[in-house]
């Protein structure tokens, strides 16, 4: 069985998704990449019933399954057009967050509103609703995946990247708390924004700096 410490930190982060409420039920998707392959989760499985040899194997330069048998999930050519699109991504993490999706049926554009938004995620994209597992939806977020490492999906979810799945993760969790919070304080009031010098600031904290590059070295 090849890449099984890729296996094992799949398996890691689908039971950290559960268990954050970030999917129910077999909902969710969720690859990385070792090399020229990916290893995506199963068509049919919950994310925390997935076992390090049931994760799929696939060639992201053709497209071809290459070992177990089990079927992808049906959104494969999501996974695998974005790995093709962006060759310095090492995971994507597609999850239904219920604050995502309640603000993607009243607003398009995420506000920056705190500092881990700012440093951790940055500008969030949007794309209107599309119908899951198709084409269009693969070709639309492979289109966006140089543009944010953070793709809000109308109607439907939210799709992170990264250079690992815990950077992927982390910005699952970020995204999910953005819209929480903006949509209590636009349930309380009118909600106030970073500006963008102030996000500029951040950016050029140190700090955050060296945070980054470490939740892009560590596993």
């Amino acid at each position: 069985m090849q890449n099984m410490d890729t296996r094992q930190e799949l398996c890691k982060y689908a039971r950290k998704i559960v268990d954050n409420g970030l999917v129910v039920g077999p909902g969710g998707n969720i690859s990385a990449r070792a090399g020229d392959k990916m290893y995506l989760s199963p068509s049919g499985f919950a994310l925390e019933d997935i076992e390090p040899e049931q994760w799929v194997e696939v060639d992201i330069p053709s497209g071809e399954i290459t070992d177990n048998g089990f079927r992808p999930s049906s959104e494969v050519l999501m996974h695998l057009y974005g790995y093709r699109q962006k060759p310095d991504m090492g995971a994507m993490v597609h999850t239904h967050p219920s604050h995502c999706i309640a603000f993607t049926l009243i607003e398009e554009n995420l506000p920056m509103m705190f500092p881990d938004q700012a440093a951790l995620v940055g500008r969030t994209a949007f794309i209107p609703y599309l119908i899951p597992t198709t084409d269009l939806l693969a070709d639309a977020v492979a289109a966006k995946v140089n543009e944010a490492s953070s793709i809000l999906l109308g109607n439907h979810g939210l799709v992170t990247t990264g250079r690992n799945l815990r950077e992927a993760y982390y910005r699952t969790q970020v995204v999910e708390e953005s819209a929480k919070i903006y949509l209590s304080a636009k349930a309380a009031g009118t909600p106030v924004p970073l500006t963008d010098q102030e996000v500029a600031d951040i950016a050029a904290l140190e700090s955050e700096d060296y945070r980054i590059k470490l939740l892009q070295k560590m596993k």
